[in-house]
């Protein structure tokens, strides 16, 4: 692996030296600590070898909760043919052309004799990784903890503060969240992404989290995928530097060309390896839904009628062909929410971690945002924020809208619920709340369900819908829920003015486990509105989606996508186990899988392409959640708990990650189809999988 000068022994060159006990030690001496940017570049420090120290900050209290909008994010366009011919290292299906190290696609769309020799060229994009200054919130703040500023002037608690500094983000194209590519089966499409984290073109102030060397690596979560353009530290453990350019490309080809395995919601982010925590809670996340000409075109009046009006990105109705003159196209009415909490310094908050910091408070650091690598649990902050803004507002329509969920945040889970209140949100300070039960910022104290959900997915299509009262997510799993905006669940007609808050119930005061929710007892005083809803017309909107959507006429028999069919023999399919442990090295090794922190030199799998087998994924650890991610293709639940323990709602349908309560296990079937080459199984905690959760896997002819 490349070193960025910050670090002078990585993990891989402390697996590499043998027994556990000496990793444990050099672990700790490696890695000199970035002080805080001066000029805009992180410098080393001093202090090396430290525990970390597991406090939070207690950021500034946003306000005005619900006056900054939504962002509802446009899809991107596609690089003009012309723009990409006049590229230097133009995309292609030669040898050399994936990526700057002279990488070379696996498939390529039109190959003769493969599976995508009918496909069309791709549409091409391009994400440039940029240092940007991000705004959460416009509201005026108050400080709920004084400190002592850098001019070394006492700042109390209760200070009001007009606006809150911007933080500095590494996103693609400057933005966070990135890009929305829309992209459609049968249709391909090929993503530049290139690194200019060495600019800083506004001198921005970077922090003291992040990889150190400005590396990145960009994974599509979790798309059917060839390895090269998988984005997963087995097969690129060196990452991409700054200056260097990788052509991820996406065929939108489904598993074996089976209709089954087409899926409709993923996203990318960054994979980068011990650092992939810092990198996406700093910026690197984009959304990239995914269209099926046949059931779910993105278009109500067509396939499966799911809410969504085809427009182009100027939000006007596209004629005959369904694509914009570029060959993209955008979606109204179908609208993706990622959820991530925050945590704001507040001057006072110790930066010390296993990767930098002294223990040092940092009050130039005030009301920026606050990242520490925590280990042990994992990392949660206390706003929340949908769509990267802090407590946003989105004026609807009365008819039936497409949310597709994502659990963004590092380690934080959400049980979400549509509720009503009369007497509004009220600060968490203000009803004599203090430390972690300041988590969130606000509650509805008489909050009350209004409205269902009807789920058609997790990351594809369901087999047929569900009716919700709440919706737990975890770290990087999705949900595709629709909302009727006409009724309340009690069948009164809702009315200009009205208002619902989309609501987490689930409370989780680190990163462990959640403490509170539907499953494990309700704290009623725990009910934080995220997003305020609010119906902007007596009038109904035009709505072609099929009523049997609705809440109030439900039909349960109504079917979806049918199913990946597992085998009657599965008991006899060969099989593995993966146990998720808590291994007793500490330091950057404190997560072990089957006895095993994480080695891209030694993969604990080899399969081979087109097999079958089930997977045996156990928790070990004693007392922590684990959302286990598998790379490549989805599986199917076989069995969770010996079967004693029943299922999970979400186990009907094929996904990408495994909810794992303490001491869980669960048995998934899994096919690997189309690609060979390696891939990665780790826990999305990411606090989790920077700390050694993680295996590598490789699939062979």
């Amino acid at each position: 692996m490349k070193k960025s000068g910050l670090s002078n022994l990585s993990r891989r060159d402390v697996l590499k030296l043998g027994a556990a006990t000496t990793a444990a030690a050099a672990v700790g001496a490696g890695r000199p600590t970035p002080a805080l940017a001066s000029g805009g570049n992180q410098a080393t420090g001093s202090c090396t070898g430290l525990q970390a120290i597991e406090a939070y900050p207690t950021s500034p209290l946003i306000l005005e909760p619900f006056k900054d909008p939504l962002p509802v994010p446009k899809s991107q366009a596609p690089i003009p043919a012309a723009t990409v011919a006049a590229w230097a290292n133009r995309p292609g299906s030669g040898v050399g052309q994936q990526d700057s190290s002279g990488g070379t696609h696996q498939l390529y769309p039109g190959q003769a004799g493969s599976v995508v020799a009918s496909y069309p060229a791709p549409l091409i994009y391009k994400n440039t990784l940029e240092v940007a200054p991000k705004s959460f919130s416009s509201s005026p703040v108050r400080t709920l903890v004084g400190y002592r500023n850098t001019k070394g002037n006492v700042v109390p608690a209760g200070t009001v503060v007009p606006k809150l500094p911007d933080s500095t983000i590494y996103g693609f194209n400057g933005a966070f969240p990135g890009s929305l590519i829309n992209v459609e089966y049968g249709k391909p499409a090929l993503v530049r992404f290139e690194n200019h984290l060495q600019e800083n073109p506004h001198n921005l102030d970077r922090g003291d989290f992040g990889a150190p060397d400005w590396s990145f690596l960009t994974h599509l979560h979790n798309g059917h995928t060839a390895s090269e353009s998988d984005g997963n530290p087995h097969h690129r453990p060196e990452c991409y530097q700054p200056g260097e350019w990788v052509d991820n490309l996406y065929l939108n080809y489904p598993a074996g060309g089976d209709e089954t395995q087409k899926q409709a919601f993923l996203w990318f982010h960054d994979h980068r390896l011990d650092h992939t925590g810092a990198n996406v809670y700093k910026g690197m996340v984009g959304i990239m839904p995914h269209y099926d000409p046949v059931l779910d075109p993105g278009d109500e009046s067509a396939g499966l009628h799911l809410p969504g009006v085809r427009s182009n990105r100027a939000g006007q109705p596209i004629g005959a062909t369904g694509y914009d003159a570029d060959g993209s196209f955008q979606v109204e009415y179908d609208i993706p929410l990622a959820f991530y909490d925050l945590a704001l310094d507040d001057g006072v908050a110790p930066h010390q971690d296993f990767h930098n910091g002294c223990g040092e408070s940092h009050p130039e650091q005030w009301g920026k945002a606050y990242f520490r690598h925590f280990p042990n649990h994992g990392f949660v902050g206390d706003i929340f924020t949908t769509n990267c803004t802090a407590y946003p507002y989105l004026e609807v329509k009365r008819r039936k809208y497409r949310f597709r969920f994502l659990s963004a945040s590092i380690s934080r889970c959400y049980e979400l619920k549509l509720m009503s209140s009369r007497g509004g949100p009220k600060s968490a300070v203000s009803l004599g709340l203090t430390g972690p039960e300041l988590q969130g910022q606000y509650r509805i104290p008489d909050g009350q369900q209004c409205m269902q959900f009807v789920q058609i997915g997790t990351s594809g299509l369901l087999p047929k819908p569900l009716l919700r009262d709440s919706i737990e997510d975890w770290p990087a799993m999705r949900y595709d829920v629709v909302v009727d905006f006409t009724k309340f669940m009690d069948g009164t007609p809702t009315k200009k003015g009205d208002v619902i808050y989309l609501t987490n119930i689930m409370k989780m005061p680190d990163g462990r486990l959640p403490k509170n929710g539907s499953r494990f007892g309700i704290d009623q005083q725990f009910k934080v509105p995220m997003v305020k809803f609010i119906v902007g017309s007596d009038a109904l909107a035009p709505d072609n989606s099929d009523p049997g959507l609705s809440a109030n006429s439900f039909n349960p028999n109504l079917s979806l996508r049918p199913q990946t069919a597992i085998p009657a023999d599965w008991q006899n399919l060969p099989r593995r186990t993966f146990e998720l442990q808590r291994g007793g090295f500490g330091g950057e090794i404190q997560w072990l899988i089957n006895g095993h922190p994480f080695d891209p030199s030694v993969p604990l799998a080899e399969v081979k392409r087109g097999a079958a087998e089930v997977w045996v994924i156990r928790n070990g650890g004693g007392g922590w959640t684990h959302p286990m991610h598998l790379h490549q293709e989805e599986h199917m639940v076989v069995q969770r708990n010996g079967g004693k323990g029943g299922f999970h709602a979400d186990d009907a349908a094929k996904d990408d990650v495994i909810a794992l309560d303490p001491s869980e296990e669960v048995w998934v079937y899994r096919k690997w189809r189309t690609y060979v080459g390696k891939y990665v199984a780790h826990c999305h905690n990411l606090a989790h999988e920077d700390h050694a959760m993680m295996f590598g896997w490789k699939i062979v002819p």
